[in-house]
């Protein structure tokens, strides 16, 4: 798909291109064997197809007539079969990534073209995993490409110049698929590993083809996290906090490459925000114990961290780590004043934070409130259910967990 879309300048030509070759394929491919490099013959079968569609529009574009032209030339100039090696492929690729994060395009509208067009998703998929209508993601798709076209977005790699201020862009997008994957924004499984893979993958593919040490910092953070997935629910599905997971669930292969991937990162000391989470989550994958976990570093780490990403979210999670070491009496008074600020009213994780500050202190009229409103806001089964039970020990006096830190 990638490489057709290189040829044909076009995501939908390149898109019908590859369906017709797929079924030529699977017309000519039982009868005359397999071909020798079958992409090559893939790619090269769906550009002549797309030759094929845009001479039958030519009676009525004459801008079709003029492509159509183009990619011929260029074919008869390439020879019949085209040459395509894997470097190549992953270079058409990375140029994909690149012009569907493209800055002239909205966050929604890059998010939705990467995940249709490099990763494979459907629009139903896509809209189920941000609960977006289906129409309204292939409509922001359809409006993407045509932002590509109108504007003449150019489809390659940026220049070295160019490319700290694009790479940001990917990254991001990235996190955002892997974040879904990691804690789904709704549905009955607390996790969608589906996209967690693919922005791995995707994270693999920026490292290995570019070497910039954040997307080291971003791969290590994502396998440091995915780590922790087998041991994140209980065996009937529900959420089990990080204090109360089962290490020996956590998955050491993966947290040996984060481990690298991170060094790699840090050695290069130019450390972002995705590298210093990565950091923080090496912390706890490092503590042999809930106990053990060294908070006097996580906290430094977040201070930091803060320095370089003021967000709400990110001064939330600083304040559930001071919490664990200075005690919950100074977590609460930082989250007081981030919600009092407004940006996180509509954030369950920060109600549930609250709450369970307010339960360890023993405030269980304001640790109710505060359940009670991270319920009204949650869409997830799991996490519903995890506050359900947390509200009903407040009654019942039983402790669930030994504090209210997520995995």
């Amino acid at each position: 798909m990638a490489t057709l879309i290189r040829l044909l300048g076009d995501f939908d030509l390149a898109e019908e291109a590859l369906h017709d070759a797929f079924t030529a394929a699977l017309e000519r491919w039982p009868v005359d064997g397999v071909p020798g490099n079958p992409r090559a013959w893939l790619v090269s079968t769906g550009r002549f197809k797309a030759i094929d569609v845009l001479r039958r529009r030519a009676r009525f574009d004459r801008a079709a007539a003029a492509l159509a032209a183009s990619i011929e030339a260029a074919a008869s100039s390439a020879g019949q079969e085209v040459e395509v090696d894997a470097d190549e492929v992953e270079d058409d690729r990375l140029r994909l990534i690149f012009t569907c994060c493209h800055p002239a395009l909205s966050r929604d509208a890059q998010l939705a073209l990467t995940l249709r067009e490099v990763c494979g998703l459907t629009t139903e998929e896509i809209g189920h995993a941000f609960l977006t209508d289906p129409r309204t993601i292939a409509q922001r798709i359809v409006r993407a490409k045509g932002k590509i076209r109108d504007a003449r977005i150019p489809y390659q790699v940026p220049s070295r110049t160019e490319l700290s201020d694009r790479l940001d862009n990917v990254l991001h997008v990235i996190y955002l698929v892997f974040n879904e994957g990691y804690s789904a924004s709704s549905g009955d499984a607390l996790t969608r590993q589906d996209l967690s893979g693919e922005a791995i993958r995707l994270g693999r593919l920026l490292v290995e083809l570019l070497g910039e040490p954040e997307a080291s910092g971003l791969l290590a953070l994502m396998l440091l996290q995915e780590s922790r997935r087998a041991a994140r629910t209980s065996e009937d599905g529900e959420l089990v906090l990080l204090a109360d997971q089962d290490r020996a669930r956590w998955d050491r292969a993966l947290i040996a490459e984060g481990a690298g991937r991170l060094e790699q990162a840090l050695a290069s000391r130019r450390i972002g925000p995705y590298t210093l989470q990565a950091a923080i989550a090496a912390a706890h994958a490092h503590a042999a114990t809930a106990e053990a976990t060294d908070w006097q570093a996580i906290v430094a780490l977040y201070d930091v961290m803060v320095r370089l990403d003021a967000s709400p979210v990110m001064q939330l999670n600083r304040a559930a780590a001071v919490s664990m070491r200075d005690g919950p009496a100074e977590g609460l008074a930082l989250m007081d004043a981030l919600l009092a600020a407004g940006d996180l009213d509509d954030y369950y994780l920060a109600h549930s934070a609250r709450a369970d500050m307010c339960r360890r202190l023993g405030r269980t009229a304001d640790a109710r409130a505060s359940y009670a409103r991270a319920l009204e806001l949650t869409r997830q089964g799991p996490e519903r259910r995890f506050l359900e039970r947390r509200m009903a020990e407040l009654t019942t006096g039983n402790r669930l967990g030994k504090h209210g830190f997520q995995g």
